[in-house]
């Protein structure tokens, strides 16, 4: 666990992107995505208010997870796949406490992947974000949970035969109670998110779109680069009709299926569907809509309320000690039969 400087805290002075920047080398190769994301988390932990001691940054094993040494505030880097089960603790033990995990798609969603989902259905208040980048980097370029059918890596060099995760229908499947998508170039909107995801109380799950320069550059060059990010995209707000291409284009409920349609010719925005964060039926949709047939929807896909585990097993720990209030860890070791081993 990382140690901090001696505290400056949100009590005597608001804080700044620059008292969550460590004293740490970045070590990323230059060009990598995780610095866009690292920038922008940073800036919104100064805006939210709270003590950078208040602060748990956790990750696994990857080139996200190197985040707990950037972030100036506690932290720790844990083993490859377990940052759920170690944030899991945290906020169960310490719940005034803001719990972040910085993870990979590989890291989440292969040998972490039974973490991810039970983290997710427990709904444990902590915001996740997961870079994906289809690719591991860390180990030098193998083909990962979410890499397209066919892709060519140097554990694949035929093309990988196994198809890929949906991380956001994934994170719906396990129950998570928040889910949204950013990219690592978007940085308003990524900042939107973050924001959001730290409001909601219960396991927000946060995918990122994030570009590996070295061993799979251009992952997503056909969503978000600027000449067709209009076209393959769509921000989402809340109570507002889904239009994308400059409001050309909409997305139009077809019987049971989403359907793209062109504005015009009698057809308007009245006829688009209307974005509901609250609608789990509208997000299964969402969460499955890819390119081409659909542009990608980005933003808050869905977030709904309901009690948090971390809660519930605060409170359950109170009605047991109100319950029994001379308990004790000894009365309880010797208790029943016992033996004494001389």
């Amino acid at each position: 666990m990382s140690e901090l400087p001696p505290v400056d805290s949100a009590k005597s002075r608001a804080l700044t992107k620059k008292d969550f920047m460590s004293d740490q080398i970045i070590r990323w190769c230059p060009g990598c995505g995780d610095y866009a994301i690292l920038s922008q988390a940073q800036t919104v932990f100064a805006e939210l208010g709270i003590p950078r001691e208040n602060f748990v940054m956790i990750s696994g094993i990857g080139c996200s997870s190197r985040f707990p040494y950037y972030v100036n505030a506690y932290g720790f880097h844990t083993i490859h796949g377990r940052a759920p089960a170690f944030a899991t603790g945290i906020k169960t033990s310490r719940p005034e406490l803001s719990v972040w995990i910085a993870t990979g798609d590989g890291d989440a969603l292969s040998i972490g992947g039974n973490h991810t989902a039970h983290m997710l259905r427990r709904n444990v208040d902590v915001q996740v974000l997961l870079f994906n980048n289809r690719i591991y980097g860390l180990t030098k370029g193998q083909y990962s949970p979410t890499s397209e059918l066919g892709k060519k890596t140097k554990s694949t060099p035929m093309g990988s035969l196994d198809h890929p995760f949906m991380p956001l229908a994934f994170a719906l499947g396990c129950e998570a109670t928040f889910i949204a998508r950013s990219v690592d170039i978007f940085t308003k909107e990524q900042r939107e998110v973050m924001r959001a995801a730290h409001e909601h109380r219960g396991a927000a799950f946060v995918e990122i779109y994030q570009n590996c320069n070295i061993f799979n550059d251009g992952a997503w060059d056909s969503l978000i680069e600027k000449p067709v990010r209009e076209e393959r995209c769509l921000f989402l707000k809340h109570g507002e009709p889904m239009l994308f291409a400059g409001g050309k284009k909409g997305i139009k409920l077809d019987g049971l299926r989403p359907k793209v349609i062109e504005l015009g010719d009698g057809l308007t925005a009245d006829d688009c569907l209307v974005h509901d964060e609250t609608d789990p039926y509208l997000a299964a949709l969402l969460a499955r809509m890819d390119y081409p047939e659909f542009p990608v929807p980005m933003g808050v896909l869905h977030r709904h309320s309901r009690p948090t585990y971390d809660a519930q097993f605060n409170e359950q720990i109170e009605q047991a000690k109100a319950a029994a209030p001379d308990a004790s860890l000894k009365k309880l070791l010797f208790a029943g039969d016992t033996w004494r081993v001389e």
